[in-house]
């Protein structure tokens, strides 16, 4: 597919000069999961800013892979960045314990699992206050176009530096950015519960994904010729628009009677 195509030097240029846009003369806070989204942002962070003006927080959980801990650490180390690790089950466990409920009860592991990803939020946010700085996030065009993250978790952020690249396009941006390769070869894994990974969640691997969202999306065809042409069937093209509007809400400003009817000057 030509949207596979990438020019790495123009699109690296192209996310440098947003993120220098975007921040200006303030530093960043990332979160790191070793994990192929976290790791591309973070590089890509560093070349436009400097190493000394980003700053990582590992946030794992008692499933967290040990793999995972360990690939956070070494690109936090290899890019030069400085970087905290904060285990957030204690968090967690005083919500549950205050809740009166039990995270592993199978009716309330998605509602656990999201609020860890809103306590990696919190924590982020609470290290942006401290040095004025901007809270990075590292969601891809596969992911936010198909509402696959948290509400107010890891969508709570300033800005998206790879928001316009599909996840198969991120995979050869890292080889391109000399990232190893079993951080951007890793299956996709929220990780938000013991044992959560994408493959359980979506009807298709990323690698076919992207195909139909690109030819839905980006093509502007029918669902029938998109699933034709990425050879998927008709009612995975389905699940991806029905996705698509009933994970809107996460892509707008909540709903409000708030109308602006006057701007003020600009000084």
């Amino acid at each position: 597919m030509d949207f596979l195509k990438l020019d790495f030097q123009k699109v690296v240029k192209e996310i440098v000069e947003f993120i220098q846009k975007i921040v200006g003369e303030k530093d960043v806070v990332v979160g790191l999961s070793g994990g192929l989204d976290s790791s591309v942002t973070s590089a890509l962070l560093v070349k436009a800013l400097g190493s000394e003006r980003v700053q990582g927080l590992i946030m794992p959980t008692y499933f967290t892979p040990q793999e995972d801990i360990e690939d956070a650490i070494w690109l936090a180390n290899h890019l030069g960045i400085n970087y905290k690790v904060i285990s957030i089950d204690r968090i967690l466990d005083s919500y549950a314990e205050s809740l009166k409920l039990n995270p592993e009860d199978e009716k309330y592991r998605m509602a656990f699992g999201n609020l860890r990803a809103r306590i990696r939020m919190c924590l982020l946010y609470f290290y942006a206050n401290l040095i004025g700085g901007l809270v990075a996030g590292t969601g891809d065009k596969s992911e936010i176009l198909i509402g696959y993250y948290t509400k107010y978790g890891d969508g709570g952020v300033d800005f998206l530096p790879i928001a316009h690249l599909y996840k198969t396009q991120l995979r050869q941006l890292a080889a391109y950015l000399d990232l190893p390769r079993r951080i951007y070869t890793k299956p996709s894994a929220p990780r938000l519960f013991p044992g959560h990974v994408a493959l359980n969640e979506l009807p298709v691997d990323y690698s076919k994904l992207d195909i139909l969202l690109f030819n839905i999306f980006d093509e502007g065809l029918g669902i029938e010729e998109a699933a034709k042409r990425a050879e998927l069937p008709i009612d995975i093209a389905v699940w991806v628009c029905r996705r698509y509007y009933e994970t809107e809400h996460k892509r707008k400003m909540p709903p409000s009677l708030l109308e602006i009817k006057h701007l003020p000057p600009i000084i």
